[in-house]
């Protein structure tokens, strides 16, 4: 028996609309219940989500949202991979106390080297009938005359634009607010406009600019646009973001499996659930009986964190590094022990850690050294010794921070 239907090579088996629509979704706009009617009908549907290179790491919050676009991409749907690298330019206002940095050309095109091979374990990128079409804001943003960004403002008051909240709080602590910053949801709402799309996916911190999008799309090409706003990642009793490099916790798809693996062993005990919904594929079935046995303390949450470690590792490196990454945090962590597949480095006897240690990537820059020596993060494994800044290479193992690992070779 056949288990779906086509209507014109798009998928409308409500089982798998209901998967989709009811997984790591905080709202959809109009209404849940339009947006379902409209995959439903069977109505081909072009949508997209938009990422502004502002670093060379995307995170497993971002994930999430490339999750539920591959699901609606094998639905038959056109996706849309927008990389804002003109809006990455003004610097998006969001969240932000303080006017975000903009960034240079050159500054944009380094941090999206990756990008794609980042996102290629949860997006096939490689199907030809329906790929995945990548698009750069800047081809149409940066011919807009100033008589277009004239009308585009005039569909908007001062007093919209202040509803932001990053631009109350600003105004009550007498903190400037620039009036380019205004730009930034213009231009992100005219992509929506640009590329004529009918939904978009964003985090609930760009819900202010995916709604300008909306109402330009409905004055400008007198079309509805959906938005459906997935859920964010944060701690459910502090709301700090689960994904914050300031904060020490992010999980990048560009680590390494043991960096990644740490990481998610790091995470909060509160944060085990949501992390199961919107960063595995391990079914709504599967993840309730999880939750039920955490609150009603029949597993160890050590022992479903490894499980959601390896959940996780496993999406982007695979099965078999997966479970090294386990061995190695298990011999690190519980046995005390250094993993076996380190780094290991040829050197000269006279040279200086710091400098092998960026050689090899092991740090990103002499300041985060510094740090880490100042916090006794760096170790002489052999005889447990801390390192100073200045210090010469030795022959032995050198543990930097929780969870990196060199091995150096005199020559």
């Amino acid at each position: 028996m056949v288990k779906y239907k086509c209507m014109r090579n798009i998928i409308v088996d409500e089982n798998k609309i209901n998967e989709i629509l009811n997984r790591s979704i905080s709202e959809i706009l109009p209404s849940k219940e339009e947006f379902k009617k409209l995959l439903v009908s069977g109505k081909k549907i072009r949508f997209y989500i938009g990422t502004d290179p502002t670093g060379t790491s995307l995170h497993i919050g971002h994930a999430t949202n490339y999750m539920i676009l591959e699901r609606l991409r094998k639905l038959g749907h056109e996706a849309i991979f927008l990389i804002g690298d003109f809006t990455a330019m003004i610097g998006d206002p969001t969240d932000k106390n303080a006017t975000r940095k903009q960034l240079s050309r050159k500054e944009i095109k380094n941090n999206i080297k990756t990008w794609l091979k980042q996102i290629s374990p949860i997006v096939n990128l490689k199907d030809n009938k329906n790929p995945v079409k990548i698009l750069f804001n800047y081809k149409w943003l940066s011919k807009l005359k100033f008589e277009d960004i004239i009308n585009i403002s005039s569909n908007f008051t001062v007093q919209h634009m202040l509803e932001r909240d990053m631009f109350e709080k600003r105004l009550k602590e007498n903190k400037p607010i620039y009036v380019h910053e205004f730009f930034y949801p213009l231009m992100q709402g005219y992509d929506s406009v640009a590329m004529n799309v009918d939904m978009e996916i964003c985090g609930d911190d760009q819900k202010f600019n995916s709604l300008i999008g909306r109402t330009l799309q409905k004055r400008i090409n007198n079309k509805e646009k959906f938005i459906l706003i997935t859920t964010l990642l944060e701690n459910p009793i502090t709301k700090e973001k689960m994904m914050s490099k300031s904060l020490g916790t992010g999980v990048f798809l560009d680590e390494s499996k043991d960096e990644m693996f740490g990481e998610i062993m790091s995470q909060a005990d509160e944060n085990i659930p949501q992390l199961f919904i919107d960063c595995t594929y391990l079914s709504m079935d599967e993840i309730e009986k999880i939750k039920s046995n955490l609150n009603n303390k029949i597993s160890n949450p050590k022992d479903i964190k490894l499980k959601l470690a390896y959940e996780i590792v496993k999406i982007y490196h695979g099965e078999k590094e997966s479970k090294i990454a386990q061995e190695n945090w298990e011999k690190t962590f519980s046995k005390k022990e250094i993993p076996e597949d380190i780094l290991t480095i040829q050197s000269n006897n006279d040279e200086l850690l710091v400098d092998i240690l960026l050689e090899n990537k092991l740090i990103s820059s002499k300041g985060e050294f510094r740090r880490l020596v100042g916090e006794g993060a760096v170790t002489e494994m052999n005889n447990n010794e801390k390192v100073s800044f200045d210090s010469k290479v030795l022959n032995t193992t050198y543990r930097i921070g929780k969870r990196r690992f060199c091995k150096i070779e005199i020559k």
